[in-house]
């Protein structure tokens, strides 16, 4: 006989909810009032989605034990909304761990770009990778994430240039969102970097009239889904006007716009966005104050991304001004070649003490702010009677373990849960 719901979490000391009230989004005031109830008990239905939220007594005295096909008795730990990574370059070949040697000797990001390092390198490597073997290295990166707590992760291509390459990479993304638990948002990025032997108006054009129908094509055989569409707006790479003519042509065929600005030079990328409803931006480290204005009044996502500005010792991004200013603040880990990290939990860390957010501001934007930043806030991060049921359980009585254990998730995350399934369950812990 087949229970009538997948999981019931019980008796755990706080439940953290983030909002209520069904926001999209949270900005600055709301980030000060995230909502944690204690003592408190959560069901989670076959469908994968949360049927209800409460005291313990109360759900004590609306459910049984024997209807549930799970019951994890949470006394002493935390629950929260599975964490959201908005920013990641996850498949690729051949990693440049010889470069982090270089930029420790002062090389910056572009001295090794132009040297045919960085970008260039990594494309190099997965084009001569066969599907298969981005498809495992893949695989295994999603489940690192996983294991820190990652339960939504966007997904980039753009280690490819060439239309066959991306398409490769765009592949083995939707083998990975069709065979694997974990949420996935995919995004081309095929003007990651302007391939050799093109100019930036020749690899503009490439895009827009070969990569861009093609993907269009795909979608109607229903062999790809994309979407998300990105290009790397930067000084020597594409500049404002061939990111607008990319953004405009995904738009066209009904990809969200979401994009790299700003980071290194300042281009006037958010104020890009903003004019064309991109529903973020990310880096911004060189933004200007008319381009914070601008992502406010247009509801664009700053995603915020604290490693890179830290492994390239730049400038770190901006994130008091702009949650004082009305910006919506996501995070993400960038994980890539360049900025090898996984944990959401280590990002957030980051983001306290390097961007001077606070707990209740990083835990937001590693939740319901990047959901907003990915079209997802309607379902995912936040845990809400409706949404899907996406819980990270860790071995702590206060929620704020999880950011304040500096490097610690291996031994405070116990178990993590997709649609009510149980997908990581932390055995050293557990004592399986």
């Amino acid at each position: 006989m087949s229970c009538k719901f997948r999981l019931l979490l019980e008796n755990a000391d706080q439940l953290v909810v983030i909002c209520q009230k069904e926001e999209e989004f949270l900005l600055l005031e709301g980030m000060q009032h995230l909502v944690v109830l204690e003592k408190a008990s959560l069901v989670i239905g076959n469908d994968g989605y949360i049927k209800a939220i409460g005291p313990t007594e109360t759900i004590h005295g609306q459910f049984s034990h024997a209807e549930f096909e799970t019951v994890i008795d949470c006394s002493g730990k935390c629950v929260l909304p599975g964490f959201i990574d908005a920013h990641t370059h996850p498949v690729w070949a051949g990693d440049r761990v010889h470069e982090f040697t270089m930029k420790l000797a002062g090389a910056t990001y572009m001295d090794i770009h132009q040297s045919g390092g960085g970008i260039n390198f990594t494309v190099e490597h997965t084009e001569s990778a066969s599907e298969e073997e981005l498809f495992c290295s893949f695989k295994q990166r999603l489940e690192r994430m996983l294991r820190a707590g990652t339960t939504l992760v966007e997904c980039k291509s753009g280690y490819g240039l060439k239309l066959d390459t991306e398409l490769k990479m765009l592949r083995v993304i939707e083998r990975a969102q069709r065979e694997m638990d974990i949420g996935i948002s995919s995004t081309y990025c095929g003007a990651h970097s302007v391939p050799k032997g093109k100019s930036v108006k020749e690899a503009t054009d490439d895009i827009i009239e070969h990569h861009l129908p093609a993907l269009k094509q795909m979608a109607l055989n229903d062999e790809i889904h994309v979407d998300n569409i990105d290009v790397f707006c930067e000084k020597g790479v594409f500049d404002l006007e061939s990111t607008r003519q990319i953004l405009l042509a995904g738009k066209a065929i009904g990809l969200h716009l979401n994009f790299h600005g700003d980071e290194l030079n300042p281009m006037n990328s958010a104020e890009l966005g903003a004019e064309l409803g991109a529903l973020a931006v990310s880096h911004l480290e060189e933004i200007s104050d008319e381009g914070i204005s601008a992502l406010a009044a247009a509801k664009c996502s700053a995603i915020l991304l604290p490693t890179t500005a830290y492994i390239l010792r730049l400038k770190q991004p901006r994130a008091r001004d702009m949650l004082k200013a009305g910006v919506i603040v996501s995070l993400g880990s960038d994980f890539n070649p360049n900025a090898y990290c996984f944990s959401m939990p280590l990002v957030m860390h980051l983001a306290c003490v390097n961007m001077k957010m606070s707990l209740k501001e990083a835990l937001a934007a590693a939740t319901i702010n990047a959901a907003y930043s990915l079209g997802r806030s309607h379902t995912h991060g936040s845990l809400e009677v409706g949404k899907q049921g996406d819980v990270v359980i860790i071995n702590a009585p206060r929620w704020e373990h999880v950011i304040y254990q500096f490097g610690g998730h291996q031994e405070l995350i116990e178990y993590v849960a997709i649609k009510g399934k149980i997908v990581y369950k932390n055995e050293r812990i557990l004592g399986l």
